[in-house]
């Protein structure tokens, strides 16, 4: 602990923010050190007359910069300027925890063995280039040339040229992001969107504005609204299902934001990962737009989770500047798994597994539907997750953490917020990482909490 506490006198609205302005300006002037343990929520909040739901949202939005870690059951201590934010899910999986806070397609021994049949045929086949060269011109020009046809068989015509090849959907991103926005400029994205988004932002210098969002995704005028600023240079969107509400966004919905962007000249990143798994997506908005669309093509959440690598297809006028942000942050994807996917590509296998995969998410939401209440419940039936809004006695940091405590892990919903504007108590569950009988015991557990009076965890001893 610390002599230092905050000023109630200096406390405005809205006042979580404040305080947590509070908090972060003693930390980044040294008052409060790194490893100080902060004040219990209840005990803070009777000290400045706020409420407990005040002072633990103040809590995650420290945890959420990367000032504060949190620990069940005992309390929130300081990083220091520069400490990193936790990701949403664990970073490992600790004794019998039931982990469904980490986003993975449903996998088993069919996927384990098409991989096993994967490398057994890249020991016979694999190309000296593909094990020996370090110039990704000299390995990849076929490999652009196939995922090309990839992805005009999925409606998104692009000349080979134009396809970087990346080593999943996070290079993919990060490499659009900066091939689009320059330092010190913003990025506009779903109020709701991907976790890595907050950081990576922070990290490059640029503007992140999170913008109002209904059951489709991103809604237009608001966009309007902050294109209209002038500091926006691109927008990220995730209009197939992979969004935390695992929402599906209408075709008029992607043509409104298309008329926003051509009109402010933003330049679009849609990600895609889940691609043709969802069968009922309207056309990607890259076919609708393909003057100024940045589309993300994954297959690690599709297919079998080791095959990181995905596609990023760009206008001509982003070209070379995507191919540069990824030369230089990453080089170049791993060519051997390269090969293996065009093989797999070409042989009919990444097909098979993604049909497998939409045919196993039909038990696991069965099982959801029948174990977990329809209030409050947001999912797709090819979505590899549930966006769970909490009762109103509920808040996100005690849900997680009780649930925690009985050996289950969900995501906060605190950590996919680009903005706190129409906050809504929420958590995520993942369906596919794990066995069927543990997302059972999982979503029982799920089940019984939400039916609770929340009540404060005691430290053991």
């Amino acid at each position: 602990m610390t002599n230092w506490s905050p000023d109630p006198t200096l406390i405005s609205r809205p006042a979580y923010l404040s305080l947590a302005e509070q908090f972060a300006r003693a930390i980044e002037d040294g008052r409060l050190a790194v490893g100080t343990r902060l004040p219990p929520h209840r005990r803070l909040a009777d000290d400045l007359s706020l409420s407990v739901q005040t002072v633990s949202r103040a809590y995650e939005e420290l945890i959420r910069r990367g000032l504060v870690s949190g620990e069940v059951g005992r309390g929130s201590f300081v990083l220091g300027p520069g400490g990193e934010a936790r990701p949403p899910y664990l970073p490992e999986r600790p004794g019998e925890t039931i982990d469904l806070s980490i986003l993975k397609p449903v996998v088993g021994k069919s996927q384990l063995d098409a991989m096993r049949k994967g490398f057994s045929w890249l020991a016979e086949n694999v190309t000296a280039s593909a094990a020996l060269s370090f110039r990704p011109n000299s390995v990849l020009p076929m490999h652009r040339a196939m995922a090309a046809d990839w992805l005009a068989r999925g409606g998104v015509p692009v000349e080979a040229a134009n396809i970087t090849i990346t080593g999943g959907a996070t290079a993919a991103i990060s490499s659009a992001i900066m091939g689009t926005v320059p330092p010190g400029a913003g990025l506009a994205t779903e109020a709701l969107t991907h976790h890595t988004l907050m950081p990576l932002c922070q990290y490059l210098g640029l503007h992140l504005e999170g913008v109002a969002i209904d059951d489709q995704g991103m809604l237009p005028a608001a966009l309007d609204d902050v294109a209209r600023k002038g500091l926006i240079r691109a927008v990220f969107l995730q209009p197939n299902v992979i969004n935390p509400l695992a929402a599906l966004m209408g075709a008029q919905r992607r043509a409104e934001l298309i008329e926003v962007a051509r009109r402010h000249d933003l330049a679009i990143i849609e990600n895609d990962i889940l691609n043709r798994l969802v069968m009922d997506a309207p056309p990607p908005i890259a076919a609708l737009a393909p003057e100024r669309t940045l589309y993300i093509c994954g297959f690690t959440k599709i297919t079998v989770p080791g095959l990181r690598i995905a596609y990023l297809a760009v206008p001509s006028r982003y070209a070379t500047a995507v191919a540069n942000r990824y030369l230089v942050t990453n080089w170049m994807p791993a060519p051997p798994l390269v090969e293996l996917l065009s093989h797999w590509l070409d042989d009919g296998t990444a097909t098979a597994l993604i049909a497998a995969q939409r045919e196993a998410l039909v038990g696991r939401h069965l099982i959801a539907r029948s174990l977990l209440p329809e209030v409050g419940l947001r999912s797709h039936p090819q979505s590899l997750h549930l966006w769970l809004r909490l009762p109103e006695t509920w808040q996100e940091e005690g849900f997680v953490a009780h649930a925690r405590a009985r050996g289950v892990a969900v995501a906060p919903g605190q950590a996919f917020r680009a903005t706190d504007k129409g906050r809504r108590e929420s958590v995520r569950v993942s369906l596919g990482s794990t066995s069927e009988d543990e997302l059972r015991r999982g979503l029982s557990c799920i089940s019984a909490i939400l039916g609770e009076e929340p009540e404060v965890l005691l430290p053991t001893i």
